[in-house]
């Protein structure tokens, strides 16, 4: 059984349904991502979780019992926001042991707990400072703290990276994923962050609209996207018109490919087929398209080519090598791909 059970959720604000039937059933100690753009329903999906928004319709269980209609005081959930929203006349230790206070648990428990989360978080010198005199991403870390003192059974995330800078971000969702599993605490985090949501989950739910496009791992949503939503808003994406010559083979540009698998599609009719910049390379192979290069792109120790192939800019990554030099804008040129790296996208 799922230590978290979503079943059929439905919120509304008036006229205005932003989340649809939704499921979604995650495992003790698993992390789960809700990743999506603004205003598609995953921060609405985590407070109802939370107990701070009550669904229009559905239900939600935790480890078996339905708490649709507990108070999030009940719910044993522990919470990290964008906002690190210390106490600012509360010393780090306090900040921390705040939870822990308001339940009641006596002083000599809560300093143990204290010193053991500042520990954890890699602050264990820092306690009797002040919010203010901390940088951003210690701030995060003594809110992490925070909510991990109460002893959690679920911990939720919402997009608490968003306000620090690149490299402290990469640097504190690593150690966000390391605590967690070192935990076995179960976490739904949110983010707009294709990357933050590809490195850190055990799964990720694309969402769209108020509903799960696809639920899966990062593998199978970055590789195997099962909409033209998915597989344009995580990671780069070429996209090729095609038309179908049976059940088994297409035809890009007056080329056939033969696919691996069957597809619903009559003879003739048109489809969207899809490819990672990482599937196309240089030169013949197994399906060959005539290309002309337009710009390339230096990304450190990636080259980015954008070339023109059957009407269409793509972009072809490859790895950059001082003894290859890249081929010069205007240059004609053949792209190729394997057939199974071929991806048909539903509507």
């Amino acid at each position: 059984m799922a230590f978290l059970e979503l079943s059929n959720l439905v919120k509304t604000f008036g006229a205005n349904c932003v989340v649809k039937d939704f499921d979604l059933s995650i495992d003790r100690g698993e992390l789960v991502s809700l990743l999506g753009p603004s205003g598609c329903g995953k921060t609405t999906v985590l407070r109802m979780v939370a107990g701070f928004e009550t669904p229009t319709a559905g239900t939600i269980k935790i480890d078996g019992h339905d708490v649709t209609a507990q108070k999030p005081n009940e719910r044993a959930i522990g919470l990290m926001f964008q906002a690190y929203a210390l106490f600012p006349n509360m010393t780090v230790a306090d900040n921390v042991a705040f939870g822990l206070k308001v339940k009641g648990v006596a002083r000599a428990e809560r300093d143990k707990v204290v010193v053991e989360m500042l520990r954890l978080i890699g602050l264990p010198d820092l306690g009797g400072r002040f919010p203010f005199q901390l940088s951003g991403g210690q701030q995060q870390r003594v809110a992490l703290a925070r909510a991990l003192a109460v002893r959690p059974r679920l911990l939720l995330l919402d997009e608490p990276l968003s306000a620090l800078d690149a490299k402290i971000r990469l640097s504190l969702r690593t150690e966000i994923r390391e605590i967690q599993r070192e935990l076995g605490i179960t976490a739904i985090f949110v983010t707009h962050d294709q990357e933050e949501a590809l490195s850190m989950s055990d799964r990720v739910v694309v969402m769209n609209g108020g509903i799960a496009e696809q639920i899966g791992t990062p593998f199978e949503v970055y590789s195997r996207p099962t909409t033209r939503f998915v597989a344009t808003f995580v990671g780069t994406l070429n996209l090729f018109e095609a038309e179908a010559e049976g059940a088994g083979a297409l035809r890009i540009n007056g080329v056939t490919v033969r696919l691996p698998d069957e597809i619903e599609a009559t003879r003739g009719g048109r489809l969207t087929v899809a490819l990672r910049p990482e599937s196309l390379h240089l030169g013949a192979g197994e399906v060959t398209l005539p290309a002309t290069v337009e710009g390339l792109e230096f990304l450190g120790s990636i080259l980015r080519i954008k070339a023109r192939v059957a009407g269409t800019q793509i972009a072809l990554d490859t790895f950059n090598r001082a003894d290859a030099p890249p081929p010069a804008v205007g240059t004609k040129t053949l792209v190729s791909f394997a057939a199974r790296d071929l991806v048909v996208l539903n509507a």
